[in-house]
């Protein structure tokens, strides 16, 4: 048998002298050389007792040896489940203990946080840091450099990913073999990627963007990456000669364009810029193609599909579209109450079904059942239209879903813990426009009778519970929350109302 995943992505680089990665210190790593480390790490995974199917949780700085930890669970047919680095103890014991991790990678700066959840769910607790020391790496080191590949199907899960709801309660979207390897070989074709290419990738690899979509895309082709740790504006512009692609998020594309060295010549050996993950500007859009004379490619996905449509490499790429369905991928806009496919034009909510397409909510068949139709169509909760041409735009999130920086924020979780504070009677969390985020995060909040609300305070306890990105940048006090006639908090309202506050 063979391990579909593993195979192409790979294990046809298993003998390449080919560079895979260009690393910040300057030095470089071959495939071979990558696979290596990959194959020492399944074997100390299986040492360990871990065994396919086993959940691998992974919460450690983007470097060589995370992205090593993703090939060695698809060798060893672990699931693997990344984790954003900027979640707190709080939010990282939910993941850990709904997905029953057999495992826990941290920064060994987190050990201490995490070795009572790592204890109380009974997951082995493992150091992995971003220069590649730690005591997984150590122990790791004297093993084989080969490990026998474990049969697996391209319907076995790899992956897990975390996407919450507006409950607050976090999903595992339950990722199979061939949705990632279906939607990478859709996109090498759609977007024309080779051994040629080099990506200039400073995305982080716990989210679909970093690791499924440019990652996998790169391994497939057998294309280099220039793996920058984080965006870091200098060095993207120094890096910037040496490729030929890029993958961002509006954020990156912003803050090139606010620098005076961002320019036509410096993108000259560059022929394609991919933005995702939120909507970029039409201005943004706009303002690249005069600097550049480059037309950024936007596309759209989810956690739960990877990615569903592209704007085309051939052809007129629309400001304010996300683009065609890609191939294979069916996309309707359906009545949210019935269910009925709208007439063109019309907006409503964006269902979409094929290969990439999850496999359902770990341990939720009722919430499945809910948005994964019995026909395989996915409700995926965004309001869209598609006009005559079968171009695509997202206008609205029925969930009220919050995207900055690219991160998916859903205000009930901030909501629950901003109710908590002392002296404030209700609260509402929502995204108002942000120039360099897309979005921000603004909570409005009423107090009780007589109590004079302590915002620092407030902002100040959150950071203990939320990660960074889903901390409130400002918050405001009204007497009231708007309503409707049923008692529904009209957010709308809010934003409208707040729109222009970071402007």
């Amino acid at each position: 048998m063979t391990n579909p995943l593993y195979d192409t992505l790979f294990g046809q680089h298993d003998q390449s002298d080919a560079v895979f990665l260009h690393l910040q210190d300057g030095t470089t790593l071959t495939y071979a050389r990558f696979l290596e480390t990959a194959a020492q790490y399944a074997g100390y995974l299986t040492q360990l007792g871990l065994r396919a199917g086993d959940r691998v949780a992974v919460q450690i700085e983007k470097s060589a040896e995370a992205l090593a930890v993703y090939a060695a669970c698809a060798q060893s047919g672990l699931v693997f489940l990344p984790l954003n680095t900027g979640y707190t103890a709080d939010e990282i014991a939910y993941f850990v203990e709904n997905s029953g991790a057999g495992i826990v990678l941290c920064d060994d700066r987190k050990r201490s946080d995490l070795a009572p959840i790592a204890a109380r769910c009974g997951a082995i607790l493992e150091t992995l840091n971003a220069d590649g020391s730690g005591s997984f790496a150590q122990q790791a080191a004297s093993l084989p450099t080969r490990f026998e590949t474990v049969a697996r199907s391209r319907d076995d899960l790899a992956a897990f990913l975390y996407t919450s709801g507006t409950t607050g309660r976090s999903k595992g979207a339950m990722l199979s073999q061939g949705n990632l390897l279906s939607n990478a070989q859709t996109l090498v074709d759609e977007w024309r990627f080779t051994t040629q290419d080099v990506l200039l990738h400073a995305l982080p690899i716990f989210h679909t963007h970093g690791l499924f979509v440019a990652s996998n895309i790169t391994l497939l082709a057998g294309g280099q990456m220039i793996f920058a740790p984080k965006f870091d504006l200098d060095q993207m512009i120094a890096d910037m000669p040496r490729a030929t692609t890029m993958m961002g998020v509006p954020t990156f594309y912003t803050r090139l364009l606010g620098d005076a060295r961002f320019t036509k010549e410096l993108t000259k050996d560059m022929r394609l810029f991919i933005s995702g993950s939120a909507p970029l500007l039409a201005e943004t859009h706009i303002q690249f193609e005069d600097r550049t004379g480059h037309r950024i490619l936007e596309r759209y996905g989810m956690t739960e599909t990877n990615m569903n449509t592209s704007n085309p490499y051939e052809g007129e790429r629309r400001a304010g579209t996300v683009g065609l369905p890609l191939p294979g991928v069916e996309l309707k806009i359906t009545d949210s109450k019935t269910g009925a496919t709208l007439p063109q034009g019309e907006i409503g909510e964006i269902e979409v079904r094929g290969p990439n397409v999850f496999q359902g909510y770990w341990q939720m068949p009722e919430k499945t059942a809910e948005e994964l139709r019995s026909d395989g169509f996915f409700i995926t909760g965004d309001l869209g239209q598609m006009d005559a041409d079968g171009y695509v735009s997202i206008v609205g999130r029925n969930k009220d879903l919050i995207i900055s920086g690219g991160y998916n924020i859903y205000p009930k979780e901030i909501e629950l813990l901003l109710d908590d504070q002392d002296g404030v009677l209700e609260s509402a969390v929502i995204g108002v426009p942000h120039a360099d985020f897309g979005e921000s995060v603004v909570g409005v909040l009423v107090a009780k009778p007589e109590a004079d609300l302590d915002l620092d305070h407030i902002k100040a306890s959150l950071s203990n519970s939320l990660a960074r990105f889903k901390q409130p940048q400002k918050l405001v006090v009204l007497p009231e929350l708007p309503r409707n006639t049923m008692g529904k908090v009209q957010k709308k309202s809010l934003r409208e109302q707040f729109a222009a506050i970071f402007q």
